[in-house]
């Protein structure tokens, strides 16, 4: 199965500020708002710290 690249849109924890991010970053993602972290870059598919509110096309 080929998983496809897109963005999606996150939920800060911490300050409640909604982003859209890639999800195979290539580095660490922060919030622009608080700078808590909402991904971290894994090398492959981003591991998402944030709760990921939708998929975006």
């Amino acid at each position: 199965m080929i998983t496809k690249s897109k963005f999606v849109k996150v939920k800060c924890e911490d300050c409640g500020n909604e982003q859209n991010v890639f999800n195979k970053p290539s580095t660490n993602v922060r919030c622009i708002v608080c700078g808590k972290t909402l991904v971290e870059c894994k090398g492959g598919l981003g591991e998402f710290k944030s709760k990921i509110i939708a998929e975006l096309e």
